[in-house]
């Protein structure tokens, strides 16, 4: 692109990039974006966006009829849908963050682009501001085992960028992050707090009969209820959705300092086996 040149009209593949745009002011400036974009920002409905489909399953034909400028994406992608967003001719930006630096460097990249560096540094200031904060609210005395799962068939942990706020929470995150596992590593591994945040599932994770199906019941995590649901878009949206997710992590890793939030879920019971067992 020509230096200085800022598009006029961006299709958004993925929520984080509408989030972005949102916190950068940029709004009017998207001509498309996912319908999960719209769930999480539901300030679009004052804009004139078309609905489209995301960087997993794109269609040439739809975002050709929104007349972009730029397509911008993240991940996940698969291999069909790159090919579409190819095939459609338009320049392409395609973020895979899996760190708080990589969050961090995609925030700065959309600002730069768009024109907007020194709000875009502002914006990744405020969050690590926001991270700090938390971090200084931990008691030293104790840091919790925390299993944290992205999805449950197969078993998933969370990505980089959680287990980066697991630990600023005052966690220690369990295992490799965005790895497989089975159901028997983490029996064997005993954490003290479990965090379900499935991709796609918003708050909906089932988390008693997963318990139950797992035989997870004499697990002390479940022993104790501190087993919860994080709302899907706090931890899988790498943007500004994140901080949610921390709040939320925070409550469930140290409950004696940080409130509750909205966006976290207890267990509602404690399985059978594991009360017989107390």
């Amino acid at each position: 692109m020509p230096e200085n040149y800022v598009p006029k009209r961006v299709v958004s593949l993925q929520p984080s990039i509408t989030v972005t745009f949102r916190d950068l002011g940029l709004l009017h400036h998207l001509a498309a974006c996912t319908k999960y974009c719209r769930d999480v920002c539901p300030e679009l409905s004052g804009f004139n966006c078309k609905v489209i489909e995301d960087s997993w399953t794109a269609k040439a034909d739809e975002i050709l009829a929104a007349k972009p400028d730029l397509v911008i994406a993240s991940v996940p992608y698969q291999i069909e849908a790159l090919a579409q967003i190819m095939k459609s001719g338009i320049p392409f930006l395609g973020f895979a963050p899996k760190s708080l630096a990589d969050v961090y460097s995609d925030i700065a990249a959309i600002a730069r682009i768009m024109g907007q560096e020194e709000r875009g540094m502002e914006l990744i200031a405020k969050i690590q501001d926001a991270i700090t904060q938390v971090r200084q609210k931990v008691p030293a005395t104790s840091r919790p085992l925390v299993y944290c799962e992205e999805w449950g068939k197969p078993l998933i942990r969370s990505q980089k960028w959680v287990a980066e706020l697991v630990e600023a929470a005052g966690g220690r995150f369990f295992g490799h992050p965005g790895t497989q596992l089975v159901a028997d590593e983490v029996l064997e591994a005993n954490p003290e707090v479990i965090v379900a945040a499935w991709c796609g599932a918003g708050n909906r994770v089932p988390l008693e009969k997963m318990m139950e199906r797992r035989n997870w019941e004499n697990i002390q995590a479940v022993r104790d209820r501190r087993v919860y649901c994080i709302d899907d878009e706090c931890l899988n949206t790498p943007a500004t959705t994140l901080l949610q997710g921390l709040q939320a992590l925070a409550a469930a890793i140290h409950p004696e300092v940080f409130e509750p939030t909205p966006k976290l879920r207890q267990i509602a019971a404690i399985p059978l086996d594991s009360k017989a067992a107390g």
